[in-house]
């Protein structure tokens, strides 16, 4: 096969058995790769009314076709499962150099099933592939795993682990890459529940494309705009940190209004803590920050990649406005192995709580949720990781925090789908929505629906100037959504996705998804078009909402995030008229049933997904989405080192 390495590693932990099989190449096509893969296993493979956190749930990895090739911005790696910390698909997207050694080893995806009797690692090395005894590396924080595990297998291994977190089942917990990029949604907590430490891979062999000479061509041609566009010339500068200063302004973050950022958050102002700059592997951009701590108990201590969502959530979200302070916490959650974002925004949600007089410092254990007191929040941190004391409550991830409290809890509990970002004060249209219809929960990078204008007025409205896409922002959103989904099933850089969209036509002097289907066949030899892929994302977003359908999710659960401080979803009856009427026109584009949001068998059966009708048919309707099965928390593993 080209562009496609045409073999997928199972792994059966149960068994402790590895084995190969070939890629279906008529699968790949309709699937593209990377997240389409992923996506497909997790709906044929995890069985509805399961707990994530038992043997039965499936964890499957996988790269795109773009992944090892020549062009940039494309070393990432798709991560599905069921999510223990939603209950719905739980997807994470990772970069680093991991992706395209896999790629290079000869691997399109890995399945993992079943759960070890101990601690395990998955070696592999080109076309060897082995289970190992990784007894001594469990209690090992994710830095310390990589450097052990290359110091015993070589440098050139590279790896992915999870940390205390995972081990302990934070249900929030990460795979991590490389040390420093997060493979998030809880991937790390489905591998400590099936003794899964780490994964190090070797590739050495070259990814096949069909048409070296023109991928060549376009690649270069692409690099080009990518070294001269104004917005990845700031991205190489500042990478995420530049939304400290654009997505900030009319922002509410939870504890009070922010009118001005600080000077230390600015863009700019976190030049004086950066040593260097890095980049995933072959990407011209590098977006990626490495800095150095300057003082306290961590000073000296390097960290890498400290983006903009960190120093949101765990930062200004919690009143924390101390740079030192965030980049504690940032190499914090890489080392433990744990996503910034859901940790952040339960933190957040709990320090609420902790003002309202919902939680009192008995729950505590005495340990202070004032707004600004970055050092026990610090503390709350290791003990989020260890489970110890409350934050074994933390743990649980702010839907099920809300539901163990009970109360008035679950009225201040901003989610989608048990998931959230932030409780901003979104404006009522596409943004909103694209946190209601997203196929993971409340999440601003399903579809890049700020693109459309709402914040960025670049990308999007330029586009339909230029007559490339509709007015309307609903079919708008669509296209987003569909641009996100292809990124994350071609193995290429979301941050790159919109420019990159919008560039295919100024590059490639092509339509949008002419252009792609251009790249596509270049690589891969088959005969894209570009109804083929505009049809081959909706047949992946379309199976991701099936699944969710099985998780119990109808059309109630596609609702507006909550405000902070108003009880009901959301404050007014206006908006939700807003929301509703929106909403509906999504379903008439998608092909979804308009009273209950699931796929309709006409558009299933369009979509080449007879089977996943006939499936939702026979065994629906399905019992109402409610959050993950809950555990005593006296029955986590916990405890371990500290970092």
């Amino acid at each position: 096969m080209h562009g496609w390495s045409g073999t997928v590693l199972r792994v059966d932990l149960t068994r402790e058995k590895v084995a190969k099989q070939p890629l279906d190449k008529a699968v790949a096509a309709k699937f593209i790769g990377g997240r389409g893969l992923t996506s497909k296993v997790v709906f044929d493979e995890v069985k509805p009314g399961i707990d994530p956190l038992t043997p039965e749930n499936v964890l499957t990895l996988a790269v795109g076709p773009l992944t090892g090739t020549p062009f940039t911005s494309s070393s990432r790696i798709h991560v599905s499962t069921l999510s223990p910390y939603s209950y719905i698909l739980g997807d994470g997207n990772s970069g680093g150099a991991f992706p395209a050694f896999l790629k290079f080893a000869g691997y399109d995806q890995i399945v993992v099933t079943g759960r070890a009797s101990k601690p395990m690692c998955l070696r592999i090395d080109d076309d060897e592939a082995e289970l190992r005894d990784a007894s001594d590396l469990w209690g090992r924080n994710t830095w310390e795993t990589t450097d052990m595990l290359q110091e015993e297998l070589g440098k050139d291994f590279r790896v992915s682990c999870i940390g205390q977190a995972g081990e302990n089942l934070v249900r929030f917990a990460s795979m991590i890459f490389d040390k420093y990029c997060s493979a998030a949604r809880g991937s790390g907590a489905v591998c400590g529940s099936k003794n899964l430490k780490a994964i190090a891979v070797r590739g050495t062999k070259k990814v096949e494309v069909a048409r070296g000479k023109e991928v060549e061509e376009l690649a270069l041609e692409e690099r080009r705009f990518f070294l001269a566009d104004k917005t990845q010339r700031e991205i190489s500068k500042y990478g995420t940190h530049l939304g400290t200063g654009r997505w900030w302004p009319g922002y509410r973050y939870f504890y009070k209004y922010l009118k001005d950022v600080p000077t230390d958050l600015r863009p700019e102002g976190w030049k004086k803590y950066e040593i260097g700059r890095t980049a995933c592997y072959g990407c011209v951009v590098k977006c990626r920050d490495i800095y150095r701590i300057p003082e306290g108990k961590y000073a000296g201590e390097i960290g890498s990649g400290l983006e903009y969502e960190t120093i949101f959530c765990l930062g200004t979200n919690c009143g924390i406005l101390k740079a030192v302070s965030i980049m504690v916490m940032g190499n914090l959650v890489d080392k433990y192995g744990m996503c910034s974002i859901p940790l952040g925004n339960t933190i957040a949600f709990a320090k609420d709580l902790f003002a309202r007089g919902i939680i009192t410092e008995k729950d505590t254990g005495g340990l202070s949720l004032d707004w600004e007191d970055a050092d026990d929040q610090i503390e709350l941190i290791h003990r989020t990781a260890l489970r110890e004391g409350f934050g074994n409550l933390v743990a649980e991830g702010m839907y099920s925090m809300a539901k163990i409290v009970g109360g008035e809890a679950m009225d201040y509990c901003y989610h989608v789908k048990g998931l959230c970002r932030g409780p901003a004060d979104y404006p009522i249209g596409v943004f909103t929505l694209a946190h209601a219809t997203s196929t993971r929960g409340a999440d601003h990078l399903r579809g890049r629906s700020w693109a459309y204008g709402e914040n960025d007025p670049e990308v999007f409205p330029e586009l339909v100037k230029r007559g490339l896409i509709p007015k309307d922002p609903v079919p708008v959103l669509v296209i987003s959504e569909n641009a996100a989904t292809l990124a994350d099933a071609l193995g290429r850089c979301k941050g790159s996705v919109n420019n990159w969209v919008s560039a295919v036509p100024l590059v490639f002097k092509y339509p949008v998804w002419d252009g792609v289907a251009k790249v596509l066949s270049a690589v891969t030899g088959l005969d894209f078009t570009a109804a083929a892929v505009q049809e081959a994302l909706e047949r992946i977003y379309t199976l991701e909402r099936a699944f969710l359908v099985r998780q119990g999710i109808t059309r109630k659960h596609d609702r507006l995030v909550q405000r902070p401080g108003a009880k009901g979803t959301p404050g007014g009856e206006e908006e939700r008229k807003n929301h509703e009427e929106v909403l509906t026109e999504y379903y008439q584009l998608r092909g979804w049933d308009l009273q209950t949001g699931i796929p309709t068998r006409a558009m299933l059966e369009r979509l080449g997904l007879k089977y996943v009708a006939d499936e939702l048919e026979s065994h629906g309707p399905y019992p109402d989405w409610d959050g993950p099965p809950l555990w005593p928390l006296n029955k986590y593993p916990h405890g371990g080192k500290r970092v």
